[in-house]
């Protein structure tokens, strides 16, 4: 097939979309990429399927008067700002029979009733996460917004009552934001690390830490695309409560709160053998079962149906 993938202004949503295009590639098919951030060239109804991640493919679709098929990945809330300003606009667009939607929170998906619509998890290219050998530098590691007072304060006290190496990546934003809510900025100023905004580096910084601390912001039951990249990684994922972990067999070690936390810190840094159980034990469930080639398989089996 010809495709044509859209990859949206969203950090989050590009690197998603990466993942589902380089399957569709992998797969023999014909991707042209057209980036929101800088693309600009004439659309029309060349390509069998337009790919996008949340509303970013029907938007495009709507506006350029395209027929194709098409293939919308949410890992955002269907009815919720968050996938987009112009989802009230579009949501009846899933409801018709040439646009499928593929949904990644398996409690979410039983509040929908559109024709299309297929619970999907996220996966990864594991041909970019994976072991690539490096050394570790790095004893934990954290990739997102401190944007509530409850991830700000469990971060910062997390560093200053360990004797460990911390770094946290995020856009410049969000890192100013947070220094100016922290009491003690020489904490922040010390872990912030830069930003992260494609896959090849994004899994080289997975690669040199030991752990990553996870913290699923949307969904019920879902397990975001951080959980997928450590793990492919071979790395372990300390995560909040997700229903969804049952994915890997409920091995993923879980935290209730900050000080729940630093101890599972403390104990997997000093118990190597039970970390690699835990991660080679959930990274062959990744390697086999959430990899970008099943995932576009499914896409793929679902629309030619």
């Amino acid at each position: 097939m010809k495709i044509l993938g859209i990859l949206p202004e969203s950090i989050g949503g590009r690197l998603t979309t990466s993942s589902i295009l380089d399957g569709f590639t992998m797969l023999g098919h014909n991707v042209t990429v057209y980036d929101e951030l800088k693309d600009n060239f004439q659309l029309n109804n060349e390509y069998d399927l337009i790919v996008g991640y949340d509303f970013s493919a029907l938007k495009i679709k709507k506006d350029n008067n395209l027929t194709m098929k098409s293939v919308n990945y949410f890992s955002d809330e269907i009815r919720n700002r968050t996938s987009g300003p112009y989802w009230q606009e579009l949501l009846s667009e899933l409801d018709k029979d040439d646009n499928y939607t593929f949904y990644w929170d398996r409690e979410l998906i039983k509040q929908e009733k559109f024709k299309n619509i297929f619970y999907l998890p996220h996966f990864v290219n594991t041909n970019i996460y994976k072991d690539l050998g490096l050394q570790t530098d790095c004893d934990v590691m954290f990739a997102g917004r401190l944007d509530t007072d409850y991830r700000l304060n469990m971060i910062v006290n997390l560093v200053e009552s360990l004797n460990i190496k911390f770094r946290w990546y995020a856009i410049e934003r969000h890192y100013k934001d947070a220094l100016s809510r922290v009491k003690n900025k020489k904490t922040i100023e010390r872990i912030y690390s830069g930003f992260i905004d494609n896959e090849k580096d994004m899994s080289e910084a997975i690669n040199k830490s030991k752990i990553v601390i996870n913290m699923n912001s949307q969904g019920i039951s879902s397990l975001n695309y951080r959980t997928m990249q450590t793990i492919a990684c071979g790395k372990l994922l300390i995560s909040d409560k997700r229903k969804e972990l049952d994915l890997f067999d409920n091995k993923i070690p879980v935290y209730e709160n900050s000080n729940d936390l630093k101890n599972k810190i403390i104990y997997y840094l000093e118990n190597k053998n039970e970390y690699d159980n835990i991660t080679k034990y959930c990274q062959d469930i990744c390697i086999s079962k959430y990899n970008s080639i099943i995932g576009v398989e499914f896409i793929v089996s679902q629309i030619n149906k």
